[in-house]
């Protein structure tokens, strides 16, 4: 069992689920908001991994303590892996889910629904403050629907359906969507990582 951990993430959703996928395997998660004048870290890296350990390499020396932080998306197909990286600030810097998924939706207009295959990668970094890292990574491949559907999730989780439950991120139970999301994949490869059963 880790001590603690800080999760490097300014987003709520996401750091409600790095606790759900944490418990049992960490005693306290830290976040940004404990650590007044951590610096905000560009994300100007060209892959999601470059990203991630850019944030928990910066996080850990400044805060001493190992941190871990990821970096995820969407890459649509039929987008040439658009919007990727950029996933956050699809719409533009600032942008809304809201206006991220419009924008998809306005990019994605006419286009066959065999065509709208898309997947959700994230890179998980952690790091220490003695320099080391370790990356884990998880993917969930699915479909972008014309409309929106259910009330959970963020991001672009009521546009992407997964297939094999007939359903959007955003209508499946928490449980049944940490399990099997990217993020929830490269979750289940740091647990192992950090010698925790399950």
């Amino acid at each position: 069992m880790m001590k603690e951990l800080v999760v490097a993430t300014g987003n709520k959703g996401k750091l409600r689920e790095f606790g759900d996928l944490l418990a049992g395997v960490v005693e306290t998660i830290l976040s940004p908001a404990d650590f007044p004048g951590l610096p905000e870290v560009e994300e100007d890296g060209e892959t999601f991994e470059a990203n991630a350990v850019k944030k928990a390499m910066s996080a850990a020396l400044f805060t001493g303590r190992p941190v871990l932080a990821d970096d995820s998306g969407l890459c649509v197909d039929y987008l040439g892996g658009r919007p990727g990286v950029y996933s956050a600030r699809f719409a533009g810097e600032g942008a809304s889910d809201a206006d991220n998924n419009a924008l998809l939706l306005r990019e994605l207009s006419g286009v066959a629904a065999g065509q709208r295959g898309a997947a959700f990668h994230c890179v998980i970094a952690l790091c220490h403050p003695d320099g080391s890292c370790q990356t884990f990574d998880g993917s969930l491949p699915g479909v972008i629907l014309e409309a929106p559907r259910g009330a959970g999730g963020f991001g672009y989780d009521p546009l992407f359906l997964v297939p094999e439950y007939g359903q959007t991120l955003s209508e499946l139970p928490p449980e049944i969507k940490n399990a099997i999301s990217h993020r929830g994949r490269a979750m289940q490869q740091l647990k192992q990582g950090l010698g925790a059963r399950g």
